[in-house]
């Protein structure tokens, strides 16, 4: 499967053992989604679980907290992360809240689906990766997948949790694994290993990160897309670094962190967000804090810049294999 299909498999699957899962959204019923990630679904389980919704996003998530709390589990999805920001209010006062609230009367067992970063010339209004702002709000998680098999496992547990869960889905490589490479040819998923996914249930535990490269020279934190171009990165340098790729920010998995670092000695951050109060800068405090007598050199990040997603200099925005070399030559030579 590629990771579409995989996010398709892990919806029908739960609607399939569990009638409380309704799928909603823009497009979502009979068009099967703009990514086509809910395809067959209204088909198969009718428009009473799985229905379009107007163009309104706080309206689509305040209808979701209400089906929460009266013992449904909604399956929202935001069309495109950059569109999210009308929800916010839904979900960081009302979402994230109602199980502390209500002293455990009411929960919000949600899962907000959304494609969310760039790589695919979507310009500022397409390519925006928010996940700092949701691991900012207690009482919400925050989930990235970078492989199709992780994808379905994730998912599938995001929709049996009992906490509102942001799922944020890479689309630059819902078809493929990118390696930043942007002016090669697409790879596709077929022949992957992450892409031998089962065709029924199982689940991935939300907070347990995944070492995608064992090494002991230094660690890559990373998630979604740029788990892909680092592993590219490190080949071609020939580096033994081990890469941690987190899948689960919130909760996030800092003892697998905090035991490579304290192997390697060295840690590089990598995320497409923008720099400042980026997710690269709670995981910097959250190393600095735990492994600071084991490092042998500062460490370092790699991130988007602080500036709105350029269109005509989307490859300069984007983290890619040369300014990530560029970090690994600092790191390795201090």
């Amino acid at each position: 499967m590629n990771m579409i299909q995989a996010i398709n498999s892990a919806m029908d699957v739960m609607m399939e053992r569990d009638p409380t899962v309704v799928v909603m959204g823009e497009d979502v019923g009979f068009f099967g989604g703009v990514f086509r990630a809910t395809a067959g679904l209204q088909q198969k389980y009718g428009k009473n679980r799985v229905f379009d919704t107007p163009i309104t996003e706080c309206g689509i998530i305040g209808v979701a907290v209400g089906m929460g709390a009266y013992g449904l589990r909604p399956v929202p999805e935001i069309q495109f992360a950059d569109y999210i920001y009308p929800a916010l209010d839904q979900l960081v006062s009302e979402a994230a809240r109602l199980r502390y609230r209500s002293a455990g009367e009411f929960i919000a067992p949600m899962t907000v689906r959304s494609p969310f970063g760039g790589g695919i010339f979507g310009g500022q209004t397409h390519s925006q990766s928010p996940e700092g702002i949701f691991t900012h709000c207690s009482g919400i998680k925050t989930v990235i997948p970078s492989t199709p098999y992780d994808a379905k496992g994730l998912l599938i547990a995001a929709i049996e949790d009992n906490d509102p869960t942001i799922f944020f889905e890479p689309k630059r490589i819902y078809n493929g694994p990118f390696d930043g490479e942007y002016d090669t040819p697409a790879t596709s998923w077929a022949g992957h290993a992450d892409a031998q996914v089962p065709t029924g249930y199982y689940r991935i535990p939300l907070g347990k990160a995944r070492i995608a490269r064992a090494g002991g020279a230094l660690t890559i934190l990373c998630y979604g897309t740029m788990v892909h171009v680092v592993e590219h990165t490190v080949a071609m340098l020939g580096l033994d670094a081990e890469i941690v790729d987190l899948r689960s920010l919130v909760p996030l998995d800092i003892e697998t962190i905090e035991a490579s670092v304290k192997k390697t000695g060295r840690c590089l951050i990598v995320h497409e967000a923008t720099r400042t109060s980026g997710f690269g800068a709670e995981l910097l405090a959250q190393v600095q804090e735990r492994c600071f007598h084991h490092l042998e050199a500062p460490i370092e990040r790699v991130t988007g810049f602080d500036t709105p997603y350029p269109h005509s200099l989307e490859w300069a925005y984007f983290p890619g294999p040369v300014r990530i070399r560029e970090a690994i030559n600092k790191i390795m030579k201090d």
